[in-house]
């Protein structure tokens, strides 16, 4: 059995829900497809207080303390691609982490990119049936104003939390729970299919990099 102990760093506490038991099965699945060894993923998400630092810095401390702490070897980062191009992103954020972390002390330096296409709750509109569901309408994709390509809505988080107030308004007292997108996070995470996720080129991008990472610590074949 060859465990993998993989610390989980992202931009907001509601980006963790989603995205940890999403990290978990993707990791898993490629280990699987791929990796000749039994695989045992463990995905512990790293709290640091980030007044005052920049990205780089925040990293270099998920880092050091996801090793210390944990024991991690793979530093899951996540970073949103707000201008829908990935190129940015990495120049000014994951590339000049990477290149001041050759040279650095830090025990763990391999880092997972994770990069959402405007927000990471486009990734929640890649299965809009589910949305729907955990909303709890039968109202149409047009009617609630998700029916666009995830990756090309600008700002995924205001479309959901208008998609809930559509899908609340005309309900009786007894039925209109306040729906909050707060509550979504956590059940979208655990209930979503990597297969929706598939159609996304930002998930297809973070599947590249697990499995550059896989072949860096030799769980894959370079």
């Amino acid at each position: 059995m060859f465990q993998v102990f993989i610390g989980l760093f992202t931009e907001g506490s509601t980006d963790i829900r989603f995205l940890e038991p999403i990290v978990e099965k993707t990791f898993l699945k490629i280990a699987e497809l791929q990796s000749s060894f039994e695989i045992e993923i463990t995905v512990q998400p790293i709290i640091i207080d980030k007044k005052g630092k920049n990205f780089i810095e925040q990293v270099f401390e998920a880092l050091s303390i996801g090793y210390a702490q944990y024991g991690i070897s793979i530093l899951c980062v996540q970073a949103d691609a707000d201008d829908k191009k990935l190129d940015t992103t990495y120049k000014n954020k994951i590339n000049k982490a990477l290149q001041l972390l050759t040279n650095s002390e830090i025990k763990c330096k391999n880092i997972v990119a994770l990069v959402p296409i405007q927000e990471t709750e486009a990734w929640m509109l890649a299965d809009k049936e589910l949305l729907k569901i955990q909303i709890g309408t039968l109202k149409s994709d047009e009617e609630l104003g998700i029916h666009r390509e995830p990756e090309k809505i600008a700002n995924p988080k205001e479309v959901i939390e208008n998609a809930i107030r559509i899908a609340r308004f005309g309900l009786t007292k007894k039925r209109r729970h306040d729906l909050k997108i707060d509550e979504l996070y956590a059940l979208m995470g655990q209930s979503i299919k990597l297969s929706k996720l598939d159609n996304l080129s930002s998930f297809q991008d973070f599947k590249q990099n697990i499995i550059e990472t896989y072949k860096c610590i030799g769980i894959m074949k370079k």
